[in-house]
């Protein structure tokens, strides 16, 4: 079966650090690009950081600044996002997706879709 997993979501105070992970089956990750995605409550989806497949270009959304980290390893089939000094308004559902080759930054290119894992940022 064809899918990407997020895991690594949960509650942290604000100031803390989460890393989330991308792990896909039923396919190789190392042709293609994954970008995260968030989507706040009552908010449209955003992109967060995107990585593309072989020279592993690193895209990131203005707003995140130097605070996260997009990595990959292809041995593990898995993608990373270090989140790091979180703030109240990082609280959302963060998605991986999936495109070949290199980061569109268009949600319609992407190929797969994980279900997305929660992250709360508050005291």
């Amino acid at each position: 079966q064809v899918q990407l997993v997020e895991s690594g979501g949960g509650l942290v105070q604000p100031g803390g650090s989460l890393r989330l992970s991308c792990t896909a089956s039923g396919f190789s990750l190392d042709m293609y690009a994954v970008g995260w995605f968030r989507q706040a409550p009552g908010k449209e989806r955003e992109a967060v950081s995107c990585i593309s497949s072989s020279d592993a270009i690193t895209t990131y959304a203005d707003s995140m600044g130097d605070r996260f980290f997009i990595s990959r390893d292809n041995l593990k089939n898995t993608v990373y996002l270090a989140m790091n000094s979180l703030k109240p308004e990082d609280t959302a559902v963060y998605y991986c997706a999936a495109e070949r080759i290199s980061c569109s930054g268009s949600f319609d290119a992407m190929d797969y879709w994980g279900k997305g894992t929660p992250v709360t940022v508050s005291s």
